[in-house]
């Protein structure tokens, strides 16, 4: 089990090249980074942490740009987005992106995708909040397309090209890991996919179910990322141990660069010890 961090990179916080480089230095695994384009100010969609939504949901840096220049600094972290909003992106434009962040951090970059929950703000890209889910599928599958075929074409409902040219070509083969973001919702998504998932949940007991029904559903194995909010304790960790979890990725403040040194300097030392109690994992940091 690997350990990485989960965070909003904003023009207030530590910047992403620093950041990737602390995360590497100190024997992190990966460095996850969300999205959101803009937050609507008179949405009324409830943000899922409950009360108003934060300030870094609307001062995020775009994730490709940030994750690009984490790449620069850093040799071994793995790079991911946590999530991409697909319903926000243009699937050509996003391809192109996504294989040249691969091409550029030599096959380290983690493709982690969704399709929103704030439903204004999808709306202003265009797309009706109540399909998302479908223009979703869609783009993911017009990537793929241009990720593994020389003349790649699309032809649905929502996403339609006749053959294009498009290089880069992903380096990794035949396109980055894929992981889906949400709950059971997204199972057949995941299976469709042969996607891992990157699941949002409040311990190792409330997982263990849902994870059994999504590898019954998919007939096997089936990655799993956890983002895990708040405070971690041993009993935490040691409860993914039968589960096979892949990763498990801590929540990173956003704060500027000397708070945030302290907080990862302090978050190591907190893994070492609860990885060194009889009850929990025995390689903290995957590292």
């Amino acid at each position: 089990m690997r350990f990485g961090v989960l965070s909003f990179v904003t023009d207030q916080g530590i910047g992403p090249a620093e950041l990737g480089a602390a995360l590497e230095e100190r024997g992190f695994e990966s460095l996850f980074l969300a999205e959101h384009t803009h937050i609507p100010v008179n949405t009324r969609s409830p943000y899922p942490g409950g009360g108003p939504i934060p300030p870094k949901y609307y001062r995020t840096m775009d994730p490709f740009v940030a994750l690009t220049a984490a790449a620069g600094a850093t040799e071994t972290l793995a790079l991911g987005t946590g999530i991409a909003l697909i319903p926000e992106r243009d699937p050509i434009l996003m391809a192109k992106e996504v294989a040249s962040l691969d091409l550029v951090s030599q096959g380290r970059f983690l493709l982690g995708v969704g399709v929103g929950w704030l439903r204004e703000e999808i709306a202003n890209h265009g797309v009706d909040p109540a399909v998302r889910g479908r223009v979703a599928d869609e783009r993911l599958g017009a990537m793929i397309e241009i990720w593994t075929q020389d003349e790649a074409e699309f032809h649905g409902k929502y996403v339609d090209f006749e053959p294009i040219y498009c290089w880069p070509k992903p380096l990794t083969k035949p396109h980055p890991p894929l992981y889906v973001g949400g709950g059971p919702a997204n199972f057949q998504r995941i299976t469709r996919l042969n996607a891992g998932w990157m699941a949002i949940t409040p311990s190792a007991e409330v997982l263990s179910g849902a994870l059994a029904e999504l590898r019954a559903m998919a007939g096997g194995y089936v990655p799993v990322t956890v983002c895990q909010w708040g405070e971690v304790t041993p009993k935490d960790l040691a409860g993914y141990l039968p589960l096979g979890v892949e990763r498990i990725l801590l929540e990173l403040p956003t704060e500027p660069r000397d708070d945030t040194l302290r907080y990862l300097d302090r978050l190591v030392t907190e893994l070492d010890q609860l990885t060194q109690t009889p009850t929990a994992p025995t390689s903290p940091t995957a590292r």
